[in-house]
């Protein structure tokens, strides 16, 4: 049971900030929030009373009171945050004890503790915009996919956005080999297959892989595992929550974590080849992608086939067109050199990145955008 004493919770902006204060001699009601508080991958801040030091209660992102120390927190400042917990679901007089030490919720554990680990852990990472997560498909394979998930990672990265990769496509080879980082020290997927619920946003941070100034969450070398929609949408949803950018490689055949994937997107970039069979191709994936992604826009790819251009693709599928690929020559010989796709920043593939990323934010990330390559208004 949680009822609301004074209203919606203020947001909380950007940053790790730490856990919430906890003020308890109930020795089993604090084992049950220190392991609540495991749960939202916080550390928490434990007295019997209000702590002798008041910045201690004026700064803790939340406050959790129980019931046995309502009455030592009566002269305590008013803030916001402040939560009575405890497990008496017939009370009649927990009402009164909230008002007096001004908390917003009354909590009945156990029935309150999924919502108070979320909001444990809203409170120790912040609430802030949410990132921008943009997906990318090859309308066929060979598309060069990969390549642009890269690439606009990359300079997502060199712009000074917050950005996190996550390859999606466990038959793709691993993304984090065309960052050069395939020894690099952190986890993949197969350490997530078994999450559910909340995942902690800056745990998952710290816990991968960092190559070109971004986080990659990419596979592992020799373990075939299926990444079930639990999991899926546990990572995204910790990877949205710290803000800046996620790019997501996703493959063209939609499974169920697949799908769960696509209805986090905040849009879809399908690239597609400049040839009719990779249209006729594209146009499939399109249809089974955009049964679960509204927002989905065409990258067409040259070099085109005879009388092609990059309208006349996105008209064929009947999706926006973002803008034209920009073919890149020596790309290849750039990676065995160590630079990543998009690494070198003058070059055309991460000008037409760089572009993008400008063009939404100048749409507020999520309007319409012209595309950066001369393709038309979307």
């Amino acid at each position: 049971m949680a009822g609301s004493l004074a209203g919606e919770e203020a947001a909380v902006v950007g940053g790790r900030r730490g856990g919430p204060l906890i003020v308890t001699e109930d020795v089993e009601l604090l084992d049950d929030l220190l392991r609540l508080c495991a749960a939202a991958g916080a550390e928490p801040e434990v007295h019997h009373g209000p702590p002798g030091r008041r910045g201690s209660w004026e700064r803790a992102p939340m406050v959790l009171v129980g019931d046995d120390a309502a009455a030592r927190c009566r002269g305590a400042g008013r803030r916001k945050g402040v939560m009575l917990v405890g497990r008496d679901q017939d009370d009649p007089d927990v009402w009164r004890r909230a008002v007096e030490i001004g908390a917003e919720y009354v909590l009945r554990l156990p029935d309150s503790e999924g919502w108070l680990v979320d909001q444990i852990a809203n409170a120790a990472e912040g609430v802030g915009r949410p990132a921008l997560t943009v997906g990318v498909m090859g309308g066929r394979g060979g598309s060069g996919a990969s390549t642009l998930a890269c690439a606009l990672a990359v300079s997502a990265a060199r712009s000074g956005r917050r950005t996190m990769l996550i390859d999606a496509d466990p038959l793709g080879g691993g993304i984090d080999v065309l960052l050069g980082g395939e020894r690099a020290e952190g986890l993949r997927w197969p350490d997530f297959a078994q999450s559910k619920g909340r995942l902690g946003g800056g745990a998952l941070e710290d816990s991968l892989p960092a190559l070109h100034g971004l986080r990659v969450l990419s596979w592992g070398r020799d373990d075939e595992v299926v990444i079930p929609p639990q999991a899926m949408r546990a990572v995204l949803a910790a990877a949205r929550r710290l803000g800046g950018v996620v790019v997501v490689d996703l493959p063209r055949r939609v499974d169920e974590g697949v799908a769960e994937a696509l209805a986090q997107l905040d849009l879809g970039l399908l690239v597609v080849p400049g040839e009719l069979r990779a249209v006729a191709a594209a146009k499939r994936v399109a249809s089974t992608a955009g049964m679960v992604l509204d927002d989905l826009r065409v990258v067409p790819r040259g070099p085109y086939a005879s009388g092609l251009d990059g309208s006349w693709v996105a008209r064929a599928i009947g999706l926006p067109l973002v803008g034209e690929l920009p073919w890149e020559s020596g790309l290849l010989d750039s990676q065995d050199d160590g630079t990543p796709p998009g690494g070198n920043a003058r070059s055309s593939l991460a000008r037409f990145c760089a572009a993008f990323w400008d063009q939404m934010a100048a749409a507020g990330d999520t309007s319409p955008v012209t595309g950066p390559s001369g393709g038309g208004t979307v």
